[in-house]
Order: C-alpha cells, then structure tokens, then sequence
C-alpha cells in the first residue's frame, strides 16, 4: 500500500493556507477605503465593522448549534436495540 500523502497533510502547507487566508482577510478589510459604502446605521461606519461583526455572528451561530445539539441529541439506544 504505497500511497502518496495529500498534500493538506504537511504541516508547512498548511501554515501556507492560514498564512495566505490571513492575507487575504487583511487586504479585504483595508479595502474598506478603496470602496465605500454609505452606512445604514451609525455603527456601520466604524472602520472593519463588516469583518468583526461577521465573525461575531459566526461565532454566535456556532455556539447556538452547540446549545441546540445538547438540548436535540438523543441516547445511542433511543430506537432501541438492533437485531443484528
């Protein structure tokens, strides 16, 4: 069994990826001054509000489906035993 291993298995490439998306985060966020837009809300126009107010929601979605799967999941057994 002579595999090759994917690529996303290296360490180095993967800190590539974190490094190229940390970029990528950094340029969309400065290019808040190339292109404005006009708030509907005072907060809008903080400098950055799109990107931590979307990773806030984020963060809030991923919480409130931890909260929900504890308050949905069922036993292991909750249909029963199988006949196997």
């Amino acid at each position: 069994m002579d595999e090759k291993p994917h690529w996303l298995d290296e360490p180095r490439n993967v800190r590539r990826l974190w490094r190229g998306f940390l970029v990528v985060l950094v340029l969309t966020v400065l290019a808040q001054w190339l292109v404005p837009l006009p708030p509907h809300f005072e907060i809008e126009s903080v400098f950055g509000f799109n990107a931590w107010f979307g990773f806030a929601v984020c963060a809030a979605m991923i919480v409130f489906a931890k909260v929900l799967a504890l308050v949905l999941k069922r036993p292991d057994t909750y249909y029963g035993k199988r006949d196997d």
